[in-house]
Parts: C-alpha cells; structure tokens; sequence
C-alpha cells in the first residue's frame, strides 16, 4: 500500500541515478509502491510495476520494440501505458480499453531518473553546476538508511557536528565554534545560509589547516545541498542530497559531487572518501530517537548554530509536509 505524502506525491522524487536504466527495465520502491522504469528511443518511462492481467512484476519483463513486455503472458505495453498486444488474443478481436498500465510522468536530468507519482510535470529545481562546463560532475549512491528520510536530510544540513563526527576530516575537536549566521529566502522558494566559517585541518589536500566557507541549501523537502568554498582559490566543492523514501522505516540516498578544480582524485577515490564520511553519519541517524523528526521546536532543544536545521523544520510544517515527521 503507498504510503501517503501529498508534497511528494505532487513533485518529483528522485528514482535511481540514470545508469542503472540501460537497457532493461528495473524496480524501484518509492512510497512503498513498486514502480518499473524503462528506457526506449524516446527515453525514459516509468509505469506502477504491475500487469493488470494477473499481477505481475512488468519489471521482470523487457523491452520489446519501443513496448514494455510482461514476463508472465506477454502482454506489451507502449509508453504511454497502452496495451498494444496481447499474444492469447485472437486477431480479429480488439483489445481491451482497461488493459493499461498505470503511467506516471518520468524524466531524466541531472544524471537521475525522477518519477512524479501524480503523472503530471510540475518544475524541477535548478542546480546550476550540473550544465556548467566548468564543473566536474560525480554520481553518488545509493545507500539504504534504516531511518526516515527527514532525520537523514537533517544530518546533512547539520553544521554543528562536523568538528565532531567528522573530526580529523571535515573539522577539528579544538575549533567546534560556530559564528552566528542567518537564513536567507530565495525568490523560487529556496532557502540558503549565509557562508559559515568552519575550520578543517587539510580541505584542500595541501595539509594546511584554514577556515573554509560553508553554505547550505534547500530546495525541496528531500533535495538539499551545500558548498565548500576556499577564501584562497575560490575553488568550490558542492553536494547535493537527494532521498528517495523506499518505505515507513526505509530510504534510499543518493548525492552529486560538484568541483570547480581538479581535487587529484579519481572518480571512484572521491566516491569512496565520500562513503567514509556518510559511513560515519548512518549509525548516528538509524539511532536517532524519536525516529519522526519533531517539527515542534520545543520538543528538541535547538541552539542558534542549529538555524539550518530550524530553517528546515519550517520549511516542512509550512509545506504540510507530514512523512517522518512528529
């Protein structure tokens, strides 16, 4: 049964990262409900993963001349969701209206596939580095979570715990101060933060301690980001997180890595560094209690170094946002 989230049942989720839909069809969970995606000459598709003729799994089937194949009778479904042919049919006869398949809209962008479960084409949010030529792209993940996908976004947006966590790599236990900032409202419905010192003992691999400038983004419920900048080069790191929510007490997490300069590693040396670091957050997220990320701001006591993670409570309860929140 699909769960229910209206905020994301209405915009587009992210699905798979698009390699992972080459030639033949694959499932993806998302609300709990099982969705095939596929790939043809006109792109990609994605339909509810179910035969209406007995159930099956269409993505055990494959694709067939442009048409989406049942595995179990052979039933073949164009892209729009039409059934096209049916084997045990006799010629003369018509096909049945009802033999379709339920569509939802699909589209690929930023190396991703995204499926809108409402079947219409609502805007996706711009990240900027993706087209620009001076960027260097890495496709990230996925990772499965044992935890909501609010707790886990919340962790990304969370500054404080750098030092921490993360000392030796992305802070150090002896600068954990973080200098008041604020939240800024973009005109598209993002919110950003001011750029936040933080100090970290080698970002730039020179093994020269310094500060470096954090900012963090929102730009959907399960779509954030944030950019390291170096005051020195102006070189710039950015991530972007996207969740996609498998079911009630599972997600699935995904990540672009942006560098604006060579970092002197290999596609697959920054893509395990950034396993490392997640490797840290996980068991720090699937523990946390409760596992609904409180939207009441009394119930968590909340410091001022704590406003991106406000921010985002917010942003949330003003969108009606309800899944894997309290």
């Amino acid at each position: 049964m699909r769960l229910t989230e209206e905020v994301l049942e209405n915009d587009w989720v992210v699905a798979c990262p698009a390699a992972d839909v080459p030639e033949e069809p694959i499932q993806v969970v998302i609300l709990n409900e099982r969705v095939v995606i596929f790939r043809n000459e006109s792109g990609v598709h994605a339909f509810k993963d179910l035969c209406i003729h007995r159930g099956a799994a269409l993505s055990q089937g494959k694709v067939k001349d442009g048409c989406l194949v049942c595995p179990y009778h052979g039933w073949e479904y164009d892209e729009s969701g039409n059934c096209v042919h049916i084997p045990q049919l006799p010629k003369d006869r018509p096909i049945p209206k009802k033999a379709k398949a339920i569509k939802y809209a699909c589209k690929e962008a930023y190396g991703f596939i995204w499926v809108n479960l409402n079947d219409n084409q609502p805007n996706l949010f711009e990240y900027p580095e993706y087209s620009n030529a001076n960027y260097r792209n890495i496709i990230w993940g996925g990772h499965t979570v044992e935890a909501k996908p609010p707790r886990i976004i919340e962790n990304f947006l969370d500054v404080g715990h750098l030092a921490v966590l993360h000392g030796g790599w992305l802070g150090d236990e002896e600068h954990t101060e973080i200098k008041p900032y604020k939240m800024n409202t973009q005109e598209d419905g993002s919110i950003f933060s001011d750029e936040i010192p933080i100090f970290q003992p080698d970002p730039d691999g020179s093994g020269t301690a310094k500060d470096v400038y954090y900012t963090y983004g929102i730009y959907r419920p399960l779509a954030v980001r944030f950019t390291k900048r170096d005051p020195d080069t102006d070189q710039k790191f950015t991530i972007l997180l996207l969740v996609r929510p498998i079911d009630e007490e599972r997600s699935m997490v995904y990540g672009i890595m942006s560098f604006n300069y060579d970092n002197g590693q290999t596609d697959e040396e920054a893509i395990q560094f950034q396993d490392v670091i997640f490797g840290q957050d996980q068991p720090i997220v699937e523990n946390q209690k409760p596992e609904d990320l409180p939207l009441d701001l009394q119930v968590e006591l909340s410091l001022i170094s704590d406003r991106v993670s406000i921010a985002y409570r917010r942003y949330l309860t003003d969108m009606g946002f309800t899944l894997g929140t309290a």
